[in-house]
């Protein structure tokens, strides 16, 4: 980071960009981006390892945004740090067919690891990330060799933890022990109708740790040395960390922050000069100063990490090339090199025992032939396992003293597991599956939907 720029004028950099995009779309949430923007600035200038000249590098942090209609902070801090995302693009924000669409979008923008909209969602895919992680590092790391080794950081907001799926999937998180999934809340006290207070009232400290997380905070989520202090506490937990910022929703807004005027509309005008005058923001719209686009300019340091990071993992194949080997293979997608022969003796096998089954005793027939040649193949069921048959013979169960077993048990938990089992395959290493009964699979429609998109 540039001596010559503060970390507050990098954060307020932030907010023009996106009170600029939301104005010219006449369309959009800027209340978050404002927000949110000192939180930002603390994790990606301090903390987050990643390298926009490789948004896909395997050794970097995962970010998500769960409280994606706040998408514009995003696609600031893309475009300033680097990636595939010019001034223009934020300009198009909203439009049909541009980079920068109203929602966060996986294969839209560059450096976006998960479509995220649905409220709780995006902390759902993060729960999946980090399992993924921590499984992989499991099966992959030796000793000296932390090949598999990041942090998954989720943003979120009040409307993520009002949604049930935050309930199923930080329950598990806290269960499977992922101390590398760091959630930093956008607690404002406001979503669209105003005034959480008078139907968001539980204390979420106590709900948090009853998860068995670590908490920490409130702090002053614009005290971006205190965030940042946070993050490196979190680093040190044995815990899945919420990290609770107090905010001021449209921060630097004179007649909207702290109010619910500033969630989901353009500010206006006259609102928006108001803003930047208020924040010392002296600049044209969508324009910013090369110090400030040098300060957070992330290319030369995520390629030096990634350097870092390619360079042992050259020594890594050396001294465990099958190992490297099959890592490769599986984070490529591909699948073993025999496998048109286990499918042929699979099939051959079935046709000398035709005969009438349950079609879930089919499947588990098909997992017995397919799974020990299939060692990325991860299964799992909500709570119905020995009536989805969704387990193999010898298959053991994945439990957090070993993070190597291949079935999980995911208990009731119809949604969470859905919106999981979109987070790990995303993450990349497995191929995810889970059942329940038809009439149960309603329950998570809407991340089934999201996974067809």
């Amino acid at each position: 980071m540039s001596s010559s720029v503060s970390s507050k004028t990098m954060a307020n950099a932030v907010r023009a960009l996106a009170m600029d995009a939301v104005q010219k779309a006449n369309s959009g949430h800027p209340g978050m981006p404002m927000g949110m923007a000192d939180i930002a600035v603390a994790l990606w200038t301090k903390h987050l390892r990643h390298n926009p000249s490789d948004p896909k590098w395997l050794g970097r942090d995962r970010f998500l945004l769960s409280n994606g209609h706040g998408s514009m902070l995003q696609y600031a801090l893309l475009h300033l740090a680097g990636y595939d995302l010019t001034i223009d693009d934020l300009k198009n924000f909203r439009q049909l067919h541009s980079k920068t669409p109203g929602h966060p979008e996986i294969g839209v923008t560059s450096g976006v690891e998960t479509s995220t909209g649905p409220l709780g969602q995006g902390i759902a895919n993060a729960v999946g990330m980090a399992l993924a992680e921590k499984m992989l590092a499991a099966e992959f790391n030796e000793e000296g060799y932390d090949i598999i080794n990041n942090y998954t950081y989720a943003f979120l907001g009040d409307g993520c933890l009002m949604e049930g799926i935050s309930h199923e999937v930080c329950s598990l998180a806290g269960v499977w022990k992922l101390n590398k999934l760091i959630a930093l809340y956008d607690d404002n006290g406001i979503s669209i109708d105003g005034k959480i207070e008078n139907w968001f009232g539980e204390n979420v400290r106590e709900r948090f740790e009853s998860y068995n997380w670590n908490v920490i905070g409130p702090i002053d989520g614009h005290d971006i040395e205190a965030v940042s202090e946070a993050i490196e506490e979190a680093k040190k937990s044995d815990k899945p960390t919420l990290i609770d910022c107090k905010t001021v929703i449209g921060f630097g807004s004179p007649n909207r922050a702290g109010t619910n005027k500033a969630h989901g509309s353009p500010l206006g005008d006259e609102e928006l000069a108001e803003a930047k005058k208020a924040l010392g923001w002296e600049y044209a719209p969508f324009e910013i100063p090369q110090e400030i686009y040098e300060a957070f300019d992330a290319r030369q340091a995520g390629a030096e990490m990634e350097e870092a990071w390619l360079e042992k993992y050259r020594r890594y194949a050396e001294a465990f090339p099958a190992k490297a080997a099959e890592l490769e293979r599986r984070m490529k997608g591909q699948l073993p090199e025999n496998w048109d022969d286990v499918i042929l003796e699979a099939i051959v096998n079935a046709a000398g025992e035709a005969k009438t089954v349950a079609t879930r005793k089919a499947s588990q027939m098909a997992l017995n032939a397919y799974a020990p040649h299939l060692p990325e193949l991860l299964g799992g069921s909500a709570d119905l396992t020995s009536s989805n048959l969704t387990n193999w013979e010898g298959v053991q169960a994945m439990r957090p003293d070993t993070y190597l077993g291949r079935h999980i048990n995911y208990g009731v938990r119809e949604f969470g597991m859905c919106a999981i089992l979109n987070g790990i395959a995303l993450y990349g290493g497995f191929i995810p599956y889970g059942a329940t009964f038809l009439t149960f699979a309603d329950y998570g429609r809407n991340a089934l939907r999201m996974a067809a998109l």
